[in-house]
């Protein structure tokens, strides 16, 4: 793949663009008596319950409702709400003003497995830390609890796809996480699987790709 067929660009939130750890979540958990949320929970595997939330087939209060009581926990729902919250860190200043600079050369998308507890959580850090609306940054943020679709099905992609006439072959995705990576290649679409360190290397300091890509 070379970065000069590249037009658009599908990035990943969590683990790409924000910094998280969902050892913070699982270890926040455990203090409070959850020990076994890392039997339900992390960046590979989680139950339906987890996947509804993050399709907004659930309402946040039956979540932590469903959370407690599969955890045997007695704490109070913003105890709960502060341990899910746990893996969300920051978001380099470096980061958003590559978006900036990718900006002026593609077109670029965001696609996010989350949920309303998290996306509250970060929108407000972005506005306090930044005094920014994020999703500003892009031609479109799509969020699964808001398109009731969610990585790594198909249609979730394709939702995307298709909503902007985008041709798979000029398209980038950039995820951190590995099953996402390919079921994007499968519909056609270029990937980079973002192991570690910052996307900046991925790109010039203009925002266009490098041939680390190719």
């Amino acid at each position: 793949m070379e970065g000069k067929n590249i037009k658009n660009i599908i990035f990943d939130l969590g683990g790409v663009i924000l910094n998280i750890d969902y050892n913070k979540t699982a270890s926040a958990f455990k203090k409070i008596g959850g020990n076994k949320f890392d039997k339900l929970y992390s960046q590979f595997r989680q139950n339906n319950l987890f996947d509804n939330l993050e399709i907004g087939n659930i309402e946040s209060s039956s979540f932590i409702h469903e959370l407690k009581s599969a955890l045997h926990l007695s704490g109070s729902d913003s105890q709960i709400i502060n341990a899910w919250n746990a893996m969300l860190l920051d978001l380099p200043k470096e980061r958003l003003e590559l978006l900036k600079s990718v900006d002026k050369h593609y077109q670029i998308f965001l696609l996010s497995n989350t949920n309303k507890i998290h996306y509250d959580a970060y929108m407000a850090y972005f506005k306090t830390t930044y005094q920014l609306d994020f999703n500003s940054l892009f031609n479109k943020a799509y969020y699964s609890h808001e398109i009731g679709l969610r990585k790594p099905n198909n249609d979730c992609f394709e939702f995307v796809l298709k909503s902007h006439s985008l041709n798979s072959t000029e398209t980038l995705f950039i995820d951190d996480s590995i099953q996402h990576i390919e079921s994007a290649n499968q519909l056609g679409i270029n990937t980079y699987h973002h192991k570690e360190g910052c996307i900046t290397k991925l790109f010039s300091t203009k925002g266009e790709l490098l041939n680390i890509l190719a």
